[in-house]
C-alpha cells in the first residue's frame, strides 16, 4: 500500500461512513442488547416455574419480537451508512390455532438469529465505541497547539501537571508542559487519525459478517430461493428450446417435405393421366423433389446438432478440439478431463466454450486465445477462456454472458468474468460433475 493512500484514507467517504455507523449504532446496540438480555433471561427463568410459565413464554415471544425490530434497525443503519443491503427476513410463520401460533413463534428461526445478532452486537458495539475513540483522541490531540496558543489551555505557573495528551490505549499517558510539547501531541494526533480508519474498518468488517450471517433470510431460505430461480430458468430454457425446435421444423424442414410431397404427387399425375410422357418435365419435378429432400435432411441435421452436438460423442476434449480448430482466431487448447462428466454437463460446457469463443471472435479484437478445461479431484469441471483483446466484457452487456450465467446456474455452476479495460479477458466457468 502506498504512503499516499494511507494518508488519504482518513479523508475518504468510506472511513467517515464507517465511523458514523459505529457511533450511530452505539445506543441501539447497548440499550437494545441489555433490554433483550433482561427479557430473554427473565422469560427463560420463568418458563421453568410451574406457576409463571405462561408469563415466561410471553416474555420469550416479546423478546423475539424485540429482536426482530432491533435487527431491522441495525439492518437499516448498515444499508444507509455502509451500503450493506441485506434482504429482509421472511415474516412470522402464521401457525394454526392458538397453540400452533405460539409454537410457530417460539420456533421462529429468524427471530432467534436476530436475537443472536443483538446479543453479539453488545461487545461489537463496545468495540465500535472504542474505534470512535481513536477519531476523537486524534482530533483533540491535533488541536493541542491551537488550544494552547489561542484558548489559553495551558498549565498554571508553578503547576507540576501539563496539558494532558490523550491516547486511545490504556497506557502511555503524556503531558505537554511547553508549547513545543503541544506539537508532539499534534504529531501523536496525526498518527492516531491515520490508524483510526483501520481500527474502525476491522470492527465494521466483523459487524458486516454478523449481519450477513444472522440478519438475512438464512442459508436455507437463500438456497430455496436460488433453487426456485434456477428451476424457473431451466423451465424457461426448455420452453424456449421447444419453441425454437417447433419453429425451425415448421418454417424449414416441414416446408421442404411438403414441397417433396407435392412434387411427387405431380410426378404421379403425369404418369397416370395417359398422355405421352414428357421425360424432361418429369425429370424437372423429380430433381426438385430431390433437392427439397436434401435440404430438409440438412436442416434436420443442423437442428439435431443444435440440441446435441455430434462432436460430443467422442468426449468433451475432442469436441473442444473441433471448436478450437474451426475458430478464426488462433486458439491454444489444454484439456485434462480424466473422468467424463454426465451428458448434460458436457453439453453445457461445450455450448459455453462455443459462446465464449464466438465472443472472442466478434467482440474482443484479440489476436489469440487460450481454451482450457480441467477437472478437480471431486469432479468439478473448470472451463476457462482467456484472450488478449481489448477487455471491458461484463455480465449483462449483450455479449451472451448473461445467457451463459443463466444456463450455468441451472446446474448449480458459477461463472466469473475478469476483463479490465485494455485486457486481458478471462472467463471461468465451473460446473459440477453431474446435474
Amino acid at each position: 500500500m502506498h504512503v499516499q493512500e494511507v494518508v488519504r484514507v482518513p479523508f475518504t467517504r468510506r472511513a467517515w461512513a464507517e465511523a458514523a455507523y459505529c457511533l450511530a449504532g452505539l445506543v441501539p446496540a447497548l440499550a437494545g442488547g441489555v433490554a433483550l438480555t433482561v427479557v430473554l433471561a427473565l422469560g427463560a427463568g420463568l418458563t421453568l416455574s410451574l406457576v409463571l410459565a405462561v408469563v415466561g413464554v410471553l416474555l420469550l415471544l416479546a423478546g423475539l419480537r424485540l429482536a426482530r425490530a432491533l435487527g431491522g434497525v441495525h439492518r437499516g443503519l448498515a444499508a444507509r451508512l455502509l451500503g450493506e443491503r441485506t434482504d429482509a427476513p421472511p415474516p412470522l410463520p402464521p401457525g394454526e390455532g392458538l397453540v400452533g401460533r405460539l409454537d410457530a413463534r417460539l420456533r421462529d428461526g429468524t427471530g432467534w438469529r436476530a436475537a443472536g445478532y443483538v446479543l453479539a452486537k453488545l461487545p461489537v458495539g463496545a468495540l465500535g465505541a472504542y474505534a470512535v475513540l481513536w477519531w476523537i483522541t486524534g482530533v483533540v490531540n491535533l488541536t493541542a497547539p491551537l488550544r494552547w496558543a489561542v484558548f489559553g489551555q495551558r498549565p498554571e505557573a508553578g503547576s507540576s501537571e501539563g496539558m494532558p495528551v490523550l491516547t486511545p490505549v490504556p497506557f502511555g499517558g503524556l503531558d505537554a508542559d511547553t508549547f513545543a510539547g503541544t506539537w508532539l501531541a499534534a504529531l501523536i494526533g496525526v498518527v492516531t487519525l491515520l490508524c483510526a480508519p483501520w481500527v474502525t474498518r476491522l470492527v465494521v468488517a466483523g459487524d458486516r459478517w454478523l449481519i450477513r450471517a444472522l440478519l438475512g433470510p438464512g442459508r436455507l431460505a437463500d438456497r430455496v430461493r436460488d433453487l426456485e430461480e434456477t428451476r424457473a430458468l431451466a423451465v424457461d430454457d426448455s420452453v424456449a428450446l421447444l419453441r425454437r425446435v417447433e419453429r425451425d421444423l415448421h418454417d424449414g424442414a416441414q416446408v421442404r417435405l411438403v414441397a417433396v410431397a407435392m412434387g411427387l404427387d405431380m410426378v404421379r399425375e403425369r404418369l397416370d393421366d395417359g398422355r405421352p410422357l414428357d421425360v424432361a418435365d418429369v425429370r424437372r419435378l423429380v430433381e426438385g423433389a430431390h433437392r427439397n429432400a436434401t435440404e430438409a435432411l440438412t436442416e434436420l441435421r443442423d437442428l439435431a446438432r443444435g440440441i446435441h452436438p455430434p462432436a460430443l460423442d467422442d468426449g468433451l476434449a475432442d469436441a473442444l478440439a473441433t471448436l478450437a480448430a474451426r475458430s478464426t482466431v488462433p486458439v491454444e487448447l489444454a484439456a485434462d478431463v480424466p473422468v467424463r462428466p454426465t451428458p448434460a454437463i458436457e453439453t453445457i460446457a461445450y455450448f459455453c466454450a462455443a459462446e465464449l469463443l464466438t465472443n472472442v471472435i466478434k467482440h474482443s479484437g484479440a489476436s489469440r486465445a487460450v481454451l482450457g478445461v480441467t477437472q478437480r479431484g471431486d469432479g468439478l469441471l473448470r472451463l476457462q477462456v482467456t484472450d488478449d483483446g481489448r477487455g471491458g466484457a461484463v455480465l449483462g452487456a449483450g455479449t451472451g454472458l448473461s445467457g451463459l450465467a443463466q444456463r450455468v446456474r441451472t446446474v448449480d455452476g458459477r461463472i466469473d468474468v475478469r476483463s479490465p479495460r485494455g485486457g486481458p479477458t478471462t472467463v471461468t466457468v465451473e460446473l459440477p460433475p453431474h446435474a
